[in-house]
């Protein structure tokens, strides 16, 4: 090779190094920034501006992709395919995202109600107060028949709320399960059996803690009955092995869902995250990255999909999650999952039998200190189910339910998704496994930890930074179950 040409290779060799070591928002500047703007606002070279929500759809991904890649013909885009890398690209299309997010917040702000009424596509409807303050970071929310509700405190404590004219927030229960509270672990999930009338089973999901000084921990679940202040009658439903218990303080889920009554039973769903050990989401012997489906006695049931598979957790249902922390059932039956991406990326998936999400072989996201990741879309061979919904940027998806009873009708079977660091409350329409409409019911009024809905169909949401808790009702409706 002559000198000239081992320079030409040279320069192309470090040149596409340079382009690799750059952040997602370095490499826009460079390369993107001169037509389009440093907002995405175009300008330079005739260019249109990418902050308008049609260009924001999700169905317009593979769009941005392919032009960035590939080029597009008869304009001054250039195809940047032989000097950067796919997660590269697919970096940028993340990019444009945050850009057209923020822009289109800028223009077009946030609901806000007129006269104390929020309008949306299909109700009107208000927000209630029902707890200021007594709570410490609410983590789950759930109701008994008699009217009481359940709120978990990440700290480890469960506390008993009695509404009413005179509302009152209990001392927490005595008794209750020792959790490691540190990082995201804590007292997490409660959920009432759908049969408690009958048999009085309360179940909730923490990080339970092990080793000197509890400093490893692992997602565990158990069951109870509440007996005037106490937690009584526990049995351990699911504990991982000791040797899954990890000192990571990261994505231990954890939602828990019931499924129809089969025969007097009812099969028990519930989510663990990745523990930040991405790779054994793919993993079928570790709990991690999981949907795992017990009877809700904690027995295995006989027709889990991998029960025969040698090595791999009878318990597993469906695999390759990432950070699970909402999971229901809608009222067609099917069983949903919304879970954090890295930066960007959150999903809300309909969860199915033995099937692979994904996570981390591809993603919708990028790294958080802003590098390239991966791409989003199997390769050839490659068997993975794709999500119903991406949210880009994240919305740090928290808390999951569907709308249901008699108090918003229009919404009856529609999901509603909460954000932590979005600070939002989306009511997603989703028909036949097609996304059909979405829209922001709330947002702004802090990170939304829970979301579920209450037997009258008024929506309670827990918050966090500032701790509330607040009920969506219909406006014109006359709730007045919380204190003011």
């Amino acid at each position: 090779m002559n000198r000239a040409l081992c320079v030409a290779v040279l320069g192309v060799v470090f040149t596409s190094m340079a382009v690799r070591a750059q952040s997602v928002e370095g490499t826009w500047q460079n390369h993107c920034a001169s037509c389009h703007g440093k907002a995405g606002k175009g300008g330079g070279a005739g260019t249109r501006s990418l902050i308008s929500d049609d260009l924001f759809s999700q169905d317009k991904d593979r769009a941005f992709f392919d032009a960035i890649r590939n080029g597009v013909p008869d304009t001054a885009m250039p195809a940047y395919g032989e000097t950067m890398d796919d997660a590269r690209i697919w970096g940028l299309v993340v990019h444009i995202r945050e850009l057209q997010a923020r822009g289109l917040r800028q223009e077009q702000g946030s609901p806000k109600p007129e006269g104390g009424v929020f309008t949306s596509a299909h109700h009107a409807y208000r927000l209630e107060s029902v707890l200021e303050k007594g709570l410490v970071t609410p983590w789950a929310v759930d109701f008994l028949p008699d009217g009481r509700i359940l709120f978990t405190e990440r700290p480890g404590r469960v506390r008993v709320f009695v509404p009413g004219t005179k509302p009152e927030l209990m001392p927490p229960l005595h008794g209750t399960p020792a959790v490691r509270d540190r990082g995201q672990g804590g007292m997490m999930e409660v959920a009432v059996h759908p049969d408690y009338a009958a048999n009085g089973w309360v179940y909730l999901a923490f990080s339970d803690p092990q080793g000197e000084g509890g400093r490893r921990s692992m997602t565990k679940v158990v069951r109870g009955r509440i007996k005037g202040d106490r937690w009584t009658d526990e049995k351990t439903i699911f504990q991982a092995a000791p040797e899954t218990y990890s000192g990571s303080d990261l994505h231990f889920g954890c939602r828990i869902a019931f499924g129809p009554s089969v025969n007097g039973r009812r099969h028990l769903y519930f989510c663990i995250g990745d523990r930040g050990s991405r790779e054994k989401a793919q993993d079928l012997s570790e709990p991690n990255g999981k949907v795992h489906r017990l009877w809700d006695d904690g027995r295995v049931p006989d027709d889990n999909p991998f029960v025969a598979t040698p090595g791999a957790l009878k318990s597993v249902w469906s695999y390759g999650h990432r950070n699970p922390q909402g999971l229901t059932f809608d009222l067609d039956g099917s069983l949903w999952v919304t879970e954090h991406g890295p930066r960007g990326g959150d999903e809300l998936n309909r969860v199915e039998r033995a099937r692979n999400y994904g996570w981390p072989t591809i993603c919708f996201g990028i790294d958080y200190n802003d590098t390239p990741f991966r791409t989003p879309w199997p390769r050839e061979g490659e068997d993975f189910t794709m999500p119903v919904l991406r949210w880009l940027p994240s919305i740090a998806a928290c808390g999951l339910d569907v709308a249901r009873g008699p108090m918003f009708p229009s919404w009856k079977g529609d999901l509603l998704a909460g954000g932590l660091a979005g600070e939002v409350l989306e009511r997603v329409r989703v028909r036949g496994g097609v996304l059909i409409e979405r829209e922001e019911l709330i947002h702004g009024l802090g990170r939304v930890r829970d979301v579920a809905c209450a037997p009258d169909g008024s929506i309670y949401v827990a918050l966090n930074d500032p701790v509330r808790v607040v009920r969506l009702v219909e406006a014109g409706s006359n709730g007045n179950t919380g204190s003011k």
